[in-house]
Parts: C-alpha cells; structure tokens; sequence
C-alpha cells in the first residue's frame, strides 16, 4: 500500500510525499486516515525537531509522520487480531503511549501519522489500548477526540480541599466560578462549553487580548448556549484594561475557584494566581516550547489560602471513552471548534502559519486537495464556485458550524 504523508526531517523541515508502506504484520492494522485536526503540538515539534522530547535523534534518516488527531476506518487486520478488529470499522488513536521514550505516534513513528492518507498502527498502540473503537457518524467528530479528551483530563486533574478535614475532592468546583485565561482559541472553547455542561459551573469566563478571536468564540458557543445548562458565560478582552486581576476579581466577587492558564506566558500565570479564590486551583494547561519558562506566584497565598497548582497534558484512553461518550450524549458539540478546512496539500504550510494563531481548529481531509479555507469565506468563494455555495447554505443553516452535511457533501463534491 502507498501512501501520501508529510513527514519531519528535523526543524522546520516538512516534506509531503508518496511511498510505500511495509506489509501489515501480523499485529498491526493498516488504516485509511480520512481527517486530521491540526495542533498546536505538533506546529512546536516541527519548530524544534530533535529537541522536541517526542521527536526521535535519528529524524533526518528515519523521517516520521506527523499529525496525532486522526479518525479513520480499518481496512486490513493482521491475522492474530481478527477476532477484535474488523475491515471497515472506524477508528480513532489515542496518541499519548506514556512510553519511556516519550515516543507518539504522530511524532515519532514512521508509518503512523494523521497527516497521511493511510497509516500502519504498530503493535505498540495496540498493546497500549490506544486504538479505539469510533461509531460517530461523522469522520471529523473523531478527530476533535482527542483534543477534547485532553481538556477533559484538565478537569479531571482539578482538585479541592476541606481545610477542615483535609478531605480532597476531585475536578472543578461544581457551582464555582472559572476563568479560561488566554482561552479564545479551540482548546478555549472547548474548555468553556466543558465548564458549562460538564463540570456545572456557574460562571465561566473566557479572558483573551485578542478581539477577533473572541469575537469568533462567541458566535461559535454563545452565552445563550452556556446558560441552557444554567451557566454564565462571560467573553473578556483585556486588551485595554489598566488592572485586569482587579477587573476579574470584580467580576467574579471576589475570585475564581478554578482557572485554566491556555497560553505559555509567565504573565498570564501570574495573573491567574491573582484572582483566584481561597482553594482555588489553577491548571497550567499550556505546553511551553521555553524549557526554563518561569513565573512569579505570591507564595503566602499559596500556604494561607490553600491555592494549588496543576498542570495537565494529553490524556489517557479512559479520557478518549469518556470524550466519546459525552460526544454522543449531546454533553459537548465537536462542531464548535472548527474554523477551517483543508486538503493534505495545505497540511505543511498551514502548520507553519500557526506561528500567528487565527481562527480555531483546521481540519484537515486528507483525500483531497483544498487550500485552507475559512468556514467565514464560503460565501464569497460560492460567488464562483457554486460547491462553496451549498457549503456556505449548509453550514449557514447549522448555525455557522460544521457538520455531518457539510462533511458528506464536501466528499461527495470536492473529489471529483
């Protein structure tokens, strides 16, 4: 089986090529990746190549696949598995190994990467349980899992104590109040529309310097959606603000039980040790590529009100279930978080654009070939393009976002 990946020859060195695949072993299974959903972690190991822990020394000989958000169907099973896995059934990967190597696929695999329209799953992921069962209905819910599942694992790593007892309870305070600081982006909304109808807090506020992009948030889970689980979503630009912790203090009547730092800057860490409450926990979810980042917190706060600090990364497959399982009940809608779409032949250039972040998530389809696209520019481009049209009416009639229709149609059309 050939294949068209982009794969990694050490920093900054992306190439998008064909080549074969070895024969599916005995315990492996060979996939067809059908969507991809770019991330920021994978943009800091081009950026940094064999620095990048997940990346292998050895890069520029053995060139990896990269891309870790991938949803796909079966379509060959080696011979000792074929009593659990099947051709033609869907499938997601949980790309977080936990190996000692830190080795992931997407990162550090030859044959197995999103970026690719066909991957060969080693023995390994299978070993690990991180190739899971997907029967959504549509291939681009099951690569905003992942992504999801890893905003999931940062609730589940909250914590509160009794300083009475000294008892420990586990996730956000339910009926508390969190702040998503930097969190206009994807992981963001994600995590806004989890507070809401996951971890049942009563005010969420998504604090970013950025207009565009909160402007964007908003149409994509607007307050009226938070509050039909009876929370109070609130969207904040500090962009101007003289004294933003005494703003969000105000706001929040006092401070914040649980806050999520998205963004790697010192400064915003500071700021969330700040307005936090007595017990409040901060999550600092950024993944910095600056290994001596650093930052100032007030440590008598730290020992007289009980603030703690967590910080959370990946998730694990009991994450990737649960995300599943929310997904399907209607808990979150994947949809919210996709700004853009494209072909495996913008896959390089668009993760080098987010050096400037924009939008949300780029989803990628990886069988065909479309620049990147905003889901905002469909009316425009439907002026000469009348498939654009029937995308710009479809999604239109969703609401702006993305969806089942929009997804059947742009394969149906868009191949050909």
């Amino acid at each position: 089986m050939e294949t068209t990946a982009v794969r990694l020859y050490g920093a900054n060195d992306l190439r998008t090529e064909r080549f074969a695949l070895p024969a599916t072993g005995d315990n492996e299974v060979l996939m067809r990746v059908m969507t991809d959903s770019l991330c920021q972690s994978t943009y800091k190991a081009v950026r940094q190549g064999t620095a990048h822990k997940r990346v292998p020394d050895d890069v520029a000989e053995n060139p990896v696949i990269i891309g870790h958000e991938m949803c796909g169907e079966i379509i060959e099973v080696g011979k000792n598995l074929t009593d659990k896995w099947k051709v033609g059934q869907r499938v997601i990967i949980q790309p977080a190994l936990k190996l000692e190597n830190g080795h992931d696929p997407g990162y550090s695999y030859p044959y197995i990467g999103g970026a690719a329209t066909y991957a060969l799953v080693p023995e390994i992921v299978l070993e690990r349980g991180c190739l899971l069962p997907f029967d959504g209905d549509c291939w681009y819910k099951g690569s905003l899992v992942e992504a999801i599942g890893c905003v999931l694992r940062g609730f589940k790593g909250l914590y509160h104590t009794d300083y009475e007892n000294y008892v420990r309870t586990d996730g956000a305070k339910v009926g508390g109040k969190l702040a998503i600081l930097g969190g206009a982006g994807p992981m963001g909304l994600a995590a806004a529309a989890l507070a809401a109808s996951y971890a049942k807090s009563s005010l969420v506020a998504v604090v970013d310097i950025n207009a565009e992009r909160l402007e964007l948030a908003k149409r994509r889970y607007p307050v009226e959606k938070a509050a039909e689980s009876g929370a109070r979503l609130v969207y904040v630009n500090t962009s101007n603000v003289d004294d933003p912790a005494m703003m969000l203090r105000e706001l929040s009547d006092g401070g914040f039980d649980d806050i999520f730092v998205m963004v790697p800057v010192g400064g915003l860490f500071t700021l969330a040790g700040e307005i936090a409450a007595e017990d409040g926990c901060i999550n600092f979810f950024a993944g910095p590529a600056d290994h001596s980042l650093t930052a100032g917190i007030n440590l008598y706060r730290i020992h007289y009100d009980g603030i703690h600090i967590v910080g959370t990364a990946g998730s694990i497959p009991e994450d990737t279930v649960d995300t599943i399982r929310l997904i399907e009940d209607g808990v979150i809608d994947p949809s919210i978080m996709v700004s853009h779409i494209l072909g495996l032949n913008a896959y390089a250039d668009t993760i080098f654009a987010m050096e400037k972040p924009n939008g949300a998530k780029k989803l990628c389809y990886t069988h065909l070939e479309l620049p990147l696209t905003s889901l905002d520019d469909f009316a425009e481009l439907g002026k000469t393009d009348r498939r654009f049209a029937e995308l710009d009416r479809i999604v239109g009639e969703n609401g702006g976002l993305w969806c089942k229709a929009a997804e059947e149609y742009l394969l149906a059309e868009f191949s050909k």
